[in-house]
């Protein structure tokens, strides 16, 4: 058990991760979600992980502020299904107001699904599979809270803390900066690991990435929303996928992502490389179609991701068939 350094009389479980002080993020199986204490008495929520997820997420917050101690607010970064998979359930036990972008309410208040994954942007098992990701809205309108950009895009309830609009993976895809300390929950507008590679995401090798390929609809948009955030000259920064990165590494590997962008950020060819899909606050609007070698890609990557899950399952029903063989022999 490691001692949170702001109240010694609380033991916080290993599963759980420092940021900086006051901030906590835990990993769920690949996606992150983190907590704010912004008071002596208020904390904060930051995206809501994936379905089913909703108890460990309450009893990470039972650890850190206390039992029956519901957060000030959920801010969502976005609302893809992997930081909003809890939401629905998080709500029926803290009825408490959900921030997010304007551009993501859509999404939001099932009005309109996102642009389908792209699989055929190659990188790892992650990619392959995204086919299968549900990008169909949720509906919280009665608990969203719109954030519509201002001139210093403050947050009220998180004080010296402010949005910073970071679209491309999401059309209103934000992320938060507290100026004070210069610490970066970046959602994913970038990433600390190679989130296209179940390996990576598994092993947590930390390295800074670009935004999780087979999601982002817009990649000039999202080299904008990188170089934006690489001059906020963030000292630590905790993204939706990956450990934190803090210091001289950081800003290096920072830099680095915002001047290679397009060589290594930015797939070889996929649905969203020649032209992106196109969203408004009614929700997505256009998707270019697949052009045909694309097309033919995207059938090969469905057939190869459908049976090597087969043979997954063949493999695993085979083991449970072998203990149950030998324990009756």
């Amino acid at each position: 058990m490691a001692t949170n350094n702001e109240n010694k009389n609380i033991l916080m479980p290993r599963k759980y991760f420092k940021v900086a002080n006051g901030i906590w993020g835990m990993k769920i199986l690949f996606v992150n979600i983190y907590m704010i204490r912004t008071s002596p008495d208020e904390w904060v929520l930051v995206d809501a992980g994936l379905p089913k997820s909703a108890g460990r997420i309450i009893k990470m917050a039972e650890a850190l502020f206390g039992v029956n101690k519901p957060p000030k607010a959920i801010v969502l970064t976005h609302g893809h299904f992997d930081h909003t998979g809890a939401l629905q359930e998080l709500l029926k036990t803290w009825d408490v107001p959900v921030y997010a972008h304007r551009l993501e309410l859509p999404y939001l208040t099932g009005k309109s699904s996102y642009p389908p994954a792209d699989p055929t942007v190659g990188g790892g098992l992650m990619s392959y599979t995204s086919f299968m990701f549900p990008m169909t809205p949720i509906d919280i309108t009665r608990n969203v809270v719109e954030l519509d950009e201002h001139m210093d895009n403050r947050l009220p309830f998180m004080p010296g803390w402010r949005f910073v609009p970071t679209p491309g993976h999401a059309p209103g895809h934000i992320s938060l900066f507290d100026e004070k300390h210069h610490v970066l929950i970046a959602g994913d507008a970038f990433v600390t690991t190679k989130i296209e590679s179940a390996i990576s995401v598994a092993r947590q090798t930390k390295v800074v990435s670009g935004p999780p390929k087979f999601l982002t609809y817009d990649w000039d948009a999202s080299k904008n929303s990188v170089q934006k955030l690489l001059m906020l000259e963030p000292k630590v920064a905790a993204t939706g996928h990956g450990m934190p990165i803090q210091g001289a590494k950081l800003t290096r590997q920072l830099k680095h992502l915002v001047d290679a962008f397009e060589q290594e950020s930015v797939p070889a060819f996929g649905r969203y490389v020649p032209e992106p899909a196109r969203a408004n606050a009614q929700g997505v609007q256009y998707v270019p179609g697949l052009p045909f070698g694309i097309k033919a890609v995207a059938a090969l990557v469905t057939i190869t991701a459908a049976a090597a899950a087969f043979v997954l399952i063949k493999k695993r029903r085979q083991s449970l068939l072998d203990r149950a063989l030998g324990l009756v022999f």
